[in-house]
Parts: C-alpha cells; sequence; structure tokens
C-alpha cells in the first residue's frame, strides 16, 4: 500500500494534502525517522518531538522565502524530509550523505546553522528584510533547553525592543539533552494544564451563556480576563515584559491547534511567542520512557531500543571513574557540566556526590565563571565540556580563569574526530585557541591509562589546565593501578631514532609508533616522542631528539594553523634550531561529516598517512640515512 508519504517530495506537495490527513503523515515521517536512526544511529528523541511542528511550519509557511531557523538543528529531521531530502534521508550523518544538522549549502530550506543563536540570527534576518523592504516571514524554533542559555535572551531582549515582526516557537519538552535545570526551567514548568482547569473553565463559560442579553458580551470580557490570568500564571509573563505578544501553551502535537496558531499570529504585528508543548521521543516507547538516553544514539534494535553492537568502555567512562577516585580522596574537587551530565560522564558523579556537583544548563560562559568563582575561595572544579562548546566560553577562559590564574580544570571530552555530527561538533580547534593563552597548560593523553594520570596531575598543578581527550571507544590500555603525578610539561620518549624524530600528541602518538615500526622495515630508523602537553612543551627531550635526527614530523588531531606542530615550529625558532619539519594535522578548512575511521584517513590521520608522509618527506628531501 503506497504511503502518503510517498506523495510529498516538497512543501508544494504537502499543502496539497488535506489537513484531515496531516496526523498519517505524521505517523509516516515518524516511522521513517525511527527506521533510519536505527539503522545508521543519530538524534532521535528531539526529533520525534517536532514532526507536527515541522509538518505545520511548512503547511502554512511559504518555505523557503518564508525562513525558518531550527535550534538546536537536532530536532530538523522532519524538517530535512519535507523539504526535498526523503530519499536522501537514508544517508544521513553518513560520508557524503546528508547532514544531521541544517545546513543551508545542502538546501535553500535550511536557513541558519544554530546553536542556542537562533533568535539572534532571526532577529537579524527580520531587520535585513525591513531594510530591504521585503515582506517574508522569519521563525526562529527553539527548545526549552536551549533557552536557557545567556544569547537567546539577548536576542529576546533586544527583540523586544525593536518590535520587528518575528515568530519564535519555544518547543518545550521539558529537556535539553538530559533534565532541564535552572529557575527558568521551574518557571517554564507552570502550565494551566489538567482536567480540574478545563472543568471548570466549560463550567464557567456555560453558566454565563445561560445570562439573559448580556451572556455574550459577558463571555468576551472573561476571555480576555483568561488571558491576563493566563499571562500571569504561565511563562506569558516573563515573554510578555520581554516586549513579546505570548500565545499558549498549546499541544505541539495537535495539527489543527498548531495550524490555527501560526494562522492567527500571522496578523499579529511584533515579535510573537509561540509556547507549544511536546513530548520527547514521541511515538517510539523506549525513547518516551528514557528521552535522555535516545537524545543521541548510535545504531539499535528497533523492537527492544538496545544497542546493535555492544559497547567499550569510552575515554567519557574513564574520566568518569577517574573523577570519582580522584574526588573520593580530595574534598576540594567538584564537577560541572553544562547541561550535559550523561555525555560528559558526569551523572555518577551527581549521584555519589550530590552536593559537589553543578549542572549550570546550556550556559557554557557562566560554567567557567562560576568554576572560577569556586577556584578563588579555595575548591578545584573539574567543568566537562566538549571541545567544540568550550570555544563559546572562550572570554571567560581568558578573563575569569587564566588572568587570574585559577586552579580551573577543563576536561574537553570529543576533542579530535568526532564522526558523523559534522563540523558543528568537531573539536579541531582547542590547542590553537587555548595554548597562546597566559597561565594554561594543554595536554592530551595517548590513551585512556595516560587520561587518569593526566586527570589526577591536573588537579595537583594548581593552575589553569585543559585536558583534551577524544570521542570513542578506548583502546584496551587496561590500567586500575594507583595514579601518579605527571610533571608539568614532561614529555615521554617512546622509541629512539636517528633518521626522523615523530613528535605526537594525544590520539596520533599509537598510530605514531606503529607508522615508525613499518618504517624501520622500509629502512627509515624513525623515534617516537608522546609530547603529552601542548603548552608547556617539554623543550629539552624535543630539541635532543632534534638534535639527533635529520628531520622532525608533528602529528596532531588539531588544526594546524597555530596548533601543536606551530608550537614546536616556534620552540625550534625560539631556541635557532634549523632542521626540516613536516606538520601532519587538519588543514585550513571545516571538515565534513562521516565516520572518525573515514575522516582520520582522508586527513592523512593515520598509521597508513604517517607512514606514507614519512617516505615522502625523506624522500623529497633526499637526506642522509644514518645507517
Amino acid at each position: 500500500m503506497r504511503r502518503l508519504l510517498d506523495t510529498v517530495h516538497d512543501t508544494s506537495d504537502l499543502k496539497a494534502v488535506a489537513a484531515e490527513d496531516l496526523p498519517v503523515l505524521a505517523s509516516e515521517v515518524r516511522e521513517l525517522i525511527i527506521e533510519t536512526v536505527s539503522e545508521l544511529g543519530g538524534h532521535l528523541g528531539s526529533s520525534l518531538g517536532a514532526v507536527e511542528i515541522a509538518i505545520a511550519l511548512h503547511y502554512v509557511l511559504d518555505t523557503p522565502r518564508d525562513k525558518i531557523i531550527w535550534d538546536v538543528g537536532h530536532q530538523a529531521y522532519a524538517h530535512k524530509i519535507l523539504t526535498g531530502r526523503k530519499d536522501a534521508f537514508r544517508t544521513l550523518r553518513q560520508f557524503g550523505g546528508i547532514s544531521g544538522f541544517p545546513k543551508p549549502t545542502e538546501s535553500p530550506y535550511d536557513a541558519f546553522v544554530a546553536g542556542s543563536t537562533s533568535i539572534s540570527a532571526a532577529l537579524g534576518m527580520a531587520a535585513a528584510r525591513d531594510l530591504d523592504g521585503k515582506d517574508y516571514k522569519v521563525v526562529a524554533v527553539i527548545g526549552d533547553g536551549s533557552l536557557t542559555a545567556g544569547l537567546a535572551f539577548e536576542g529576546l531582549n533586544q527583540a523586544g525592543h525593536l518590535k520587528k515582526n518575528l515568530v519564535v516557537v519555544l518547543n518545550d519538552n521539558e529537556m535539553s539533552i538530559s533534565q532541564n535545570v535552572g529557575a527558568l526551567s521551574q518557571f517554564l514548568s507552570r502550565k494551566l494544564t489538567g482536567r480540574f482547569a478545563t472543568s471548570l473553565k466549560k463550567d464557567i463559560e456555560r453558566f454565563i451563556r445561560s445570562i439573559p442579553r448580556i451572556g455574550s458580551r459577558l463571555i468576551e470580557i472573561a476571555r480576555r480576563a483568561e488571558d491576563s490570568i493566563i499571562t500571569l500564571l504561565t511563562p506569558g509573563m516573563l515573554f510578555e515584559g520581554l516586549g513579546f505578544h505570548y500565545i499558549g501553551p498549546i499541544d505541539g502535537h495537535d495539527l489543527p491547534a498548531l495550524i490555527t496558531s501560526l494562522k492567527d499570529l500571522s496578523t499579529v504585528e511584533g515579535p510573537v511567542l509561540l509556547h507549544v508543548l511536546t513530548k520527547k521521543g514521541k511515538g517510539y516507547l523506549p525513547a518516551e520512557a528514557d528521552p535522555a538516553a535516545f537524545h543521541g544514539v548510535g545504531p539499535f534494535v528497533r523492537e527492544t531500543g538496545k544497542p546493535r553492537k555492544p559497547s567499550k568502555p569510552s575515554y567519557t567512562n574513564v574520566f568518569s571513574s577517574a573523577l570519582l577516585e580522584i574526588a573520593g580522596n580530595d574534598p576540594r574537587v567538584v564537577a560541572i557540566t553544562a547541561a550535559m551530565p550523561e555525555g560528559t560522564g558526569l551523572s555518577r558523579f551527581a549521584q555519589v556526590y550530590p552536593e559537589r556537583f553543578f549542572d549550570v544548563g546550556i550556559a557554557e560562559q557562566h560554567a567557567l565563571t562560576f568554576a572560577a568563582g569556586l577556584a578563588k575561595e579555595g575548591f578545584v572544579p573539574v567543568t566537562a565540556i566538549y571541545s567544540t562548546f568550550l570555544q563559546r566560553a572562550y572570554d571567560e577562559v581568558f578573563h575569569d580563569v587564566c588572568l587570574q590564574n585559577l586552579p580551573v580544570v577543563i576536561a574537553m571530552d570529543r576533542a579530535g574526530i568526532v564522526g558523523q555530527d559534522g563540523p558543528t561538533h568537531h573539536g579541531l580547534f582547542d590547542i590553537s585557541y587555548l595554548r597562546h593563552l597566559p597561565n594554561m597548560a594543554v595536554a592530551a593523553p595517548k590513551d585512556e591509562s595516560e587520561l587518569r594520570h593526566l586527570l589526577y596531575s591536573a588537579v595537583q598543578y594548581g593552575r589553569p589546565t585543559a585536558l583534551r581527550y577524544p570521542r570513542g571507544a578506548c583502546l584496551g590500555v587496561n590500567d586500575t593501578g594507583p595514579m601518579r603525578l605527571i610533571p608539568l610539561g614532561e614529555a615521554e620518549v617512546l622509541r629512539e631514532g636517528k633518521d626522523l624524530a615523530i613528535i605526537a600528541i594525544g590520539t596520533m602518538v599509537h598510530p605514531a609508533m606503529e607508522a615508525a615500526e613499518r618504517l624501520e622495515k622500509a629502512g627509515i630508523r624513525a623515534g617516537v616522542i608522546n609530547a603529552r602537553f601542548a603548552k608547556p612543551l617539554d623543550a629539552g627531550c624535543i630539541l635532543k631528539a632534534a638534535a639527533s635526527a635529520n628531520a622532525v614530523i608533528t602529528v596532531e588531531e588539531n588544526a594546524l594553523q597555530g596548533g601543536f606542530g606551530s608550537a614546536i615550529l616556534e620552540l625550534f625558532e625560539e631556541k635557532g634550531v634549523s632542521i626540516p619539519v613536516k606538520r601532519i594535522g587538519v588543514p585550513d578548512e571545516y571538515i565534513e561529516h562521516g565516520s572518525q575511521e573515514e575522516l582520520r584517513a582522508r586527513l592523512g590521520l593515520t598509521v597508513e598517512g604517517i607512514e606514507a608522509a614519512a617516505i615522502s618527506f625523506v624522500q623529497k628531501g633526499k637526506m642522509k640515512l644514518a645507517f
């Protein structure tokens, strides 16, 4: 039997669907999302919750002329399916396939790449529209979790001041990635719902209508009074105070209500906030039961929701266990996350030490300054944030942590290539944007064993320290012994070599070792140094290796511009060392989505890539090998 979805190739086809058939379409869209994500992995819960929102918006609006900004983009799978990418949806997040997030170069329907930034971007577009004398509509769809970000309120504040025609759809599922936290979340939960309230409203309306001659007039007065009460007792008070017309809350899975509301607000002048209530994971029982677990998932068995492959211990797991061990022996240690206790491995810490755990919401800037305040008063805060999200807090790292030389430990999960989430999530710039800050130390372990020791050491250093480690499974280097202090800036010589010195950091150390073993068979004796630190460098160790070799290769899973290799070049310039240097790393471009293995191979960040680069480097330089 042919599905209704088979007839919908773009938004013009969607508009031809009868309104009463839209719930059937929503069900079929959900089925495609569940089927695809179960095979490929992806962001399931949030996209299932936003299906009706996507249908209603494209049904009412004239997209792509009208602009929709999805914030954050992992709720936009239905949007992609309805805007000409249904057949390509099975390539979701695969190398060469469609992105898991809105991507303007992929489709004109994708207006902007947003991460808690949609309201500011939408307001900018609305201002540009008015300056150009145009009349298209601009809509920002933002989750209640993203609304905890400071930039969201900066955008709301300016939008209320400018009074531009702008619609903000607040997708309220009472969650961000994990359960929402904070006063704002509690405020958003104040909703006029329940059978008693509904029944009371109907009884009062029935009584008023029964009053002769003036019943209809009193109904209008009562409705205005009801609007005032709703505004007072719901988040409407907050948004009305910011200059927005507030509508809601309404059921975000009720398509007739959504469509009617969107049509009605099109006549309202000025900024409007439509508050819709949705269920994360809607339509798939395992995701509804555990929405945090199904926020971002790998392939899973559709019938059970269980992972297709048993998961191996990850670097995040090792960090979690190590931090618990450290905190058990050091009451100064506290843990901070920005709305990601599960993703960063801090949920276990929260259970064991609830009074020493702080979830600040999607507010990385606040997280770092909050950590600085704790550090100033004698604690050692370990702030676990994905590398790419730490970029938002650069100013706070500079002013509030490094300038005052405070002992804040920044645990940068997902450093390097992260895989299918693509350029918005790759952690490829942290060495570059941190190592030039005075007082900051930047370290990266070669494996999970060294991660334990470096985390323990970072807590002892008494200065700002950033520790980067990758996404994914560990290498199997088991170490359950006592943690030991690694002196600040100390490198490790893993292999001696007279022809070539390979200086590697982090995830590239083990591939460098294997490449050196292969090079030996090719007649090239390569030494390998595990730098451990991008800052401070172990100048003595590195200079000694350079002095005994004919050339140097640096290897890092970070941008080459300003990265670890650049630090080695700076050291050589400072010390007057003249030696051929080849840097292997990430070029000056944004890296697309794909598996970690595919992307590392493309970038030459593999055993084979390092080996080939070394042989080419030696041959090009016609070096005299030291036999």
